[in-house]
Order: structure tokens, then C-alpha cells, then sequence
């Protein structure tokens, strides 16, 4: 098969030097041979042709990912001047020193800078004050060096400060390799952990650390306790999570005085704490997981727990209980819950509690006086935007807070807010280079009627001066909808490169995220999934109608569970788009959620449901993208993977790949570009991540037939 794939190599290679370099008329895809492999499952059979290609031990398989690849090279070899005008562009606008806003913990300002022309940032602290003597604590361009892929995944420094645990993944896999670095003397400890999830926390005298390990599926299933200077093979378990539709996470009160161990499901959670001035201390129940009982557990003051739950909340609720007695039957409120404010996160202050919130889709910040209980929001002014709050200090007597705001024109600007004087003043914006001036373009947000008659919100922004509104304005429509993560309208600076060109880039906030509250959520899971997609569908033909763009010059474009929507609705509407991006997408939902072996398949049953129950399995059937490919003339489409994915394995965006070109009834090119080093998130050096990034623009301005 090596011999196949080089002798399949070269003939493309020839075809490419033998013709004009702007024709690929004459390319033919890979074909993908056929390894069958049936499946019986509640009294019925599915027949997978392409199941050989879940064998990463293959070597046909290695082979056939390679000719994919060249194929995808050799086609796009006409836009290579193309491609690199555009890296151009999207290199121009990275802050080449950028540097992160220092935050203060435990009496040092941490930060994160990176120095032009490196791929990696360094990671910095300054003690006491910003006019100290800097400490590079983590050198990252010199730790990277040999490595295709590196990655920071999680660190913590000890109480005494002198002490770090890092994670690096050399993979993107997600198994992270835990180093515990002495910051005295810069150098490493001997202990080394593998597989773990990049999870840490000390104790609060930092002779112990508390770490999480993975199981077989990336599953972070197992906190162990491991006491300086021992051999790691004597390490204690703490717990072990058994349950395998659960995992772990560790999370520490900012005094470090309680460390709390997460069990979380996607609709249920448990929560122990430990008390971490006690070298002993053993974990103690909050409250005992309930199904549909989601919380979580934060301490500030006093002798009581903060926690944020949905319990009696569908939007969420904060309340307070005694550490003595934590359980649901003493929580109290201290926030209660709003039919109208889905509620994100909680601060808690001497003075102050402040609240972010989701509000018709757009967040909130209310400040709450404590002494006499009254309330303000602070004012942002802008249509579509993005706000988040957060820290700069961990003292819990500050009266100031900072918040990040962008939208689709405005990069992202950090404040800082005083909650007294209600002054707020600018302490930092992205840097965009190459010349971007915010008052050329313009944001809006509108709302599109779904099928069943729910309005769904979409944010969209373009050049002022290259906007028609007749249709004639290619389109870039961009959507999530799972997991309950929204899609908010953030400051894409690589979407410039389009806008500049005409295109009108926009956001489709559909049914399975939550921006309009829990309840979104909710309809768009298990057996309401179908709701993002048909969402998503109902705003393209919305846009269509609307002569924001045409069928002709629309782009469909979603990553990972994204990536399944862009299958899902290429298969409902394959004439309503020009293009689909499907990036890392899962694609084969029955049989992976069959596979209890994979990475994250019984994590989410209550993401997608059960197929082991037939209410569930008939539902996925009806909709999973590879399953229902059918007979239709696709639009073109650009699809990535990972061979190092555990999220979505390569094999999933591979075998869709191959069967839509089995039913191709049209002349749409099918490209797929796997990373044959690499995970999920692809590159992890800031430029090199832009090749790619350029490849997709320019794979779709060459369907538009754009030459520049």
C-alpha cells in the first residue's frame, strides 16, 4: 500500500505539472478502497464501508491520510500565492510583543509575553509590585524546541511560592506530562507523572500536591495525592471517580485553605472538599449527585460555602450554606434565580457581590451592594457584544473589578472598573496591525424565524463601503450549538482578510448553546437536537431571503461539534450553500457512541443520548451526519482532522470525506487535510497556526473565483 500511495502521489504531481497551473480539472480524488464492516443493533443492520479507517496501526490508513493530503496540496497549488498574501495578512495583525495583563495571586503579578517573531509566549511573574525585577518562570521558546506541537495545558504555584507543577502535552492529545519545577534554583524535580490532565493544586503548606490522572479514554477519573520527594509509584489515591459518565477536576479556594474535587456530568454534579491546611484531611461530601442537580463550590469568607446551582433554578441561582452542613437542605440564597437572567458566574467581595449574567443574549454586569442591598448594571453601549468580568487580585477587600469587552469591530479591550465611583478606565486593547480602522466596518444583530417558530438570534459584521445588501455579498456563516457553549461575538481578527474582500461574516447563536438562557440549551440536546440544525438551515435561507448574500456565495462553516453541524445541514440543504468548512467535525455519532472505549462517549450520553437505548439510537440515526449521507450534488467542502485527535478522531472527518464522494451526484471538489501530527486544536505556535487559516480562505475565494 506505500507503493500504491507514492505511485497515487506521483500521478497527481504529473497531472498538476502537465496542465495550466490554474486548472485541476483534470485531478482525480483518492479513492477510498472499501473494508465493510456490519453493525446489529436493536433488531436492525448498518453497514459501515469505510469502518477500516479507524485502525491508526494501519499502515494503509497512514497511507491513504497522506494522499489525501497531497491531493488537497496539489489542488490548491494554484492559490499558493494566494495563500501566502493572506498569511501575510493574518500574521500583520498579531501583536508581534503582545502581552497579557498582569493579575495578582498570593503576592506576585503573573503574566504571560512573547517577543517578536516567537511562536510561544514566556511565562512571567514580578513579586510585591509591576517595578520588580522580572522572573521567567516558564521559557517556552526554549522549552518548544523540537517539537511539532507543544503545549502548556495547566500549572499551579505552591503556597510558599516556590514551587511550580506544569503540564506540558507534546502531542495535542490531551495526556499531559506533569513536571514539578523548583523556582529557587530553575530547575526540575525528578518526579515526573504521566497522563495526567493538567489539573493541579497544592496544599496549603506546599509540601504536597494533589494531581488528576486520565484513564484509557483521556477520562480524568482519579485524583492522587503525592508528597514532595517520594517516589510517584507510592502516591495516594485520593478518589477515584467510577462512574464513567463522570470526570474530575480540581479547583482550590484562593486562599488555598480548601481544595474541592468536581464529579461532573453533563446535567449532574458532586463536589468534596478537603481542607488543605490538613496534611490528612480526607475528602467530605457537599451534596450527593441527584440527576439533573448541577453546582458548584467556591469559598471566601467565613465559615461558608458560596455555590452556584440549578437547583429550584433552571437559570441558576448563588447561594450560601455552612461548611458544617453543606447539603441542598441548608443553601440560602444570596442571589435568587430570574425567569430572564441566565446566570454565569458570581464574585464574591468584603462590600460587593458582582454578577454576570445572560440577558436576551448579551451578558450583564450587576453590582450588589452588600451593606443595604442596592444594585446597578454597568453600561457597555453596544449592540452586539461580548463582556466578561474578572479579577485582577486575589484580595478580597478590593473595590474594583476589570471586564473585557469586544464585538465584531471592536477588538478586545480590557477595563478597569471601580465599583464605588462606577470610573472606568481603558487599561489595554488588542493590537491589530495592518492598518485596521474599526470605523470601516459595521456590526448588527438581527433574528431569523426558525421552523417551529423561535426567533434565533445572528450577529453579523462587514465593510461599510463593500456591503450591497442585493445578494451579490459572499458570506461566511459561522455556528457551535452544543455543550451549552455560546457562540458569542468576539473580535475575529482573521475575518478582516475576508470582510476586506466583501464578505459578510456572520454568527448564527442557535438552539444547544446558551445564549438565550438554560432553556437553549435544553432544546437543543438529546431529543431536541434536531433543533440546531434545522436553527442553523433557517437562518442561511433567512440570509438568502434577506439578500444578505446568495445560495451562490454562501459558506457554511463549524468546528468539532460545529463540524458535525456543517454535516448535519450539509446533508438537509446541500443546494443552499457554495461551501462548507468543516473543521475537525464528528461525524460518525451511532457507532462512536456505541464505542464506550473512545474518548468522550459516555462523558456525553446526556449530550446526544444513549444508543443503547432505542428511543435514543432511532433519534441519533435520523440525524448523524455520516449515516445519512445520501444521493445529492454537494457543495464544495474543505474538511480537517487530527491524527492525535482524542476528541474527534481523524478517522471520523476521513470516512465522511470518502462517503460524500461516493454520492456526489455533482462536480464539487471534496478536500480533506489531516494534521498527521497533531490533536484537536491543531498548530500551537501562533504564526504557523495562520497557514491553515490562510488555506481555508483561500480555498474558498478560489470557489468564488477571487484571485486575490
Amino acid at each position: 500500500m506505500r507503493y500504491a500511495f507514492l505511485f497515487a502521489a506521483i500521478m497527481i504531481l504529473a497531472a498538476c505539472n502537465s496542465k495550466d497551473s490554474n486548472d485541476t480539472a483534470g485531478l482525480k480524488a483518492p479513492v477510498t478502497k472499501k473494508g465493510p464492516k456490519t453493525f446489529t443493533e436493536h433488531g436492525q443492520t448498518r453497514t459501515d464501508d469505510y469502518f477500516w479507517l479507524n485502525n491508526p496501526q494501519d499502515t494503509s490508513v497512514i497511507s491513504h491520510l497522506k494522499e489525501e493530503n497531497a491531493y488537497t496540496e496539489t489542488y490548491m497549488k494554484h492559490t499558493e500565492d494566494l495563500q501566502k498574501k493572506i498569511y501575510d495578512e493574518l500574521v500583520a495583525r498579531i501583536d508581534p510583543k503582545q502581552e497579557s495583563l498582569p493579575t495578582k495571586a498570593n503576592g506576585f503579578w503573573y503574566y504571560t509575553r512573547y517577543e517578536e517573531g516567537k511562536q510561544y509566549p514566556y511565562y512571567c511573574r514580578k513579586k510585591d509590585n509591576l517595578s520588580s525585577t522580572e522572573e521567567i518562570f516558564l521559557n517556552v521558546p526554549e522549552m518548544s524546541q523540537g517539537h511539532q506541537i507543544f503545549q502548556v495545558r495547566g500549572w499551579d504555584a505552591a503556597r510558599n511560592n516556590n514551587l511550580l507543577a506544569v503540564g506540558i502535552d507534546t502531542t495535542g492529545g490531551r495526556r499531559s506530562t506533569l513536571y514539578i519545577k523548583d523556582l529557587t534554583t530553575g530547575k526540575m524535580l525528578p518526579e515526573v507523572f504521566s497522563n495526567t490532565s493538567a489539573n493541579y493544586t497544592w496544599s496549603a503548606d506546599s509540601k504536597t500536591l494533589y494531581y488528576v490522572l486520565n484513564d484509557h479514554t483521556v477520562r480524568s477519573y482519579k485524583v492522587m495525592k503525592h508528597e514532595l520527594g517520594a517516589n510517584p509509584t507510592t502516591d495516594k489515591n485520593i478518589y477515584t471517580e467510577m462512574d464513567s459518565t463522570y470526570s474530575i477536576f480540581l479547583s482550590s479556594s484562593k486562599d488555598n485553605h480548601y481544595i474541592f474535587i468536581n464529579s461532573g456530568s453533563t446535567n449532574s454534579d458532586e463536589v468534596r472538599y478537603l481542607d488543605a491546611t490538613k496534611p490528612n484531611a480526607a475528602p467530605v461530601m457537599i451534596q450527593p449527585r441527584t440527576n439533573n442537580l448541577e453546582y458548584s463550590v467556591s469559598y471566601y469568607e467565613g465559615n461558608v460555602f458560596h455555590i452556584r446551582t440549578n437547583y429550584k433554578a433552571t437559570n441558576f441561582r448563588f447561594v450560601e450554606t455552612p461548611i458544617a452542613k453543606p447539603g441542598v437542605a441548608n443553601w440560602k440564597d444570596v442571589i435568587p434565580h430570574s425567569e430572564s437572567a441566565y446566570l454565569q458566574r458570581v464574585e464574591v467581595l468584603k462590600d460587593y457581590y458582582v454578577e454576570q449574567s445572560k440577558v436576551n443574549g448579551l451578558t450583564e454586569i450587576k453590582v450588589i451592594n452588600r451593606k443595604d442591598n442596592s444594585s446597578y448594571n454597568v453600561d457597555f453601549g453596544e449592540e452586539a457584544y461580548v463582556a466578561n468580568m474578572y479579577m485582577a487580585t486575589d484580595d478580597y477587600t478590593s473595590d474594583s473589578i476589570r471586564y473585557s469587552y469586544s464585538s465584531l469591530t471592536t477588538p478586545s479591550s480590557d477595563f478597569y472598573y471601580n465599583l464605588v465611583s462606577k470610573e472606568k478606565k481603558l487599561l489595554k486593547q488588542q493590537k491589530i496591525g495592518g492598518g485596521y480602522d474599526a470605523s470601516k466596518y459595521e456590526t448588527h444583530r438581527i433574528r431569523a424565524k426558525a421552523t417551529d417558530g423561535t426567533m434565533v438570534p445572528i450577529s453579523l459584521v462587514y465593510k461599510k463601503d463593500e456591503f450591497k445588501k442585493d445578494g451579490s455579498n459572499p458570506m461566511l456563516l459561522y455556528a457551535y450549538g452544543s455543550y451549552g457553549a455560546n457562540s458569542d461575538p468576539f473580535f475575529n481578527r482573521s475575518v478582516i482578510s475576508l470582510l476586506d474582500r466583501g464578505f459578510v461574516y456572520a454568527i448564527a447563536h442557535i438552539r444547544g448553546g446558551q445564549e438565550l438562557g438554560r432553556q437553549w440549551f435544553e432544546n437543543g440536546r438529546l431529543l431536541h437536537k434536531k433543533n440546531t440544525f434545522t436553527d442553523y438551515v433557517d437562518c442561511a435561507q433567512f440570509l438568502v431571503n434577506e439578500k444578505y448574500t446568495s445560495k451562490e456565495k454562501l459558506f457554511a462553516n463549524g468546528v468539532s461539534a460545529g463540524g458535525m453541524l456543517m454535516g448535519a445541514i450539509t446533508n438537509l440543504r446541500p443546494d443552499l450553500f457554495k461551501g462548507v468548512l468543516a473543521e475537525v467535525p464528528w461525524m460518525d455519532v451511532v457507532t462512536d457512541m456505541f464505542n464506550p472505549d473512545l474518548p468522550l462517549t459516555t462523558l456525553e450520553y446526556d449530550q446526544w443520548g444513549d444508543p443503547n437505548k432505542k428511543e435514543y439510537y432511532d433519534y441519533m440515526l435520523s440525524w448523524s451526519p455520516y449515516d445519512n449521507v445520501k444521493k445529492a450534488n454537494y457543495p464544495a467542502i474543505f474538511s480537517t482532522g487530527g491524527l492525535n485527535d482524542t476528541q474527534v478522531p481523524y478517522f471520523s472527518p476521513a470516512k465522511w470525506v470518502a462517503k460524500v464522494r461516493e454520492n456526489n451526484t455533482g462536480n464539487n471538489v471534496v478536500l480533506f487535510k489531516c494534521n498527521m501530527g497533531a490533536g484537536h486544536s491543531g498548530e500551537s505556535g501562533r504564526f504557523e497556526a495562520q497557514k491553515l487559516q490562510a488555506l481555508k480562505y483561500a480555498f474558498m475565494l478560489d470557489q468564488l473565483g477571487m484571485k486575490n
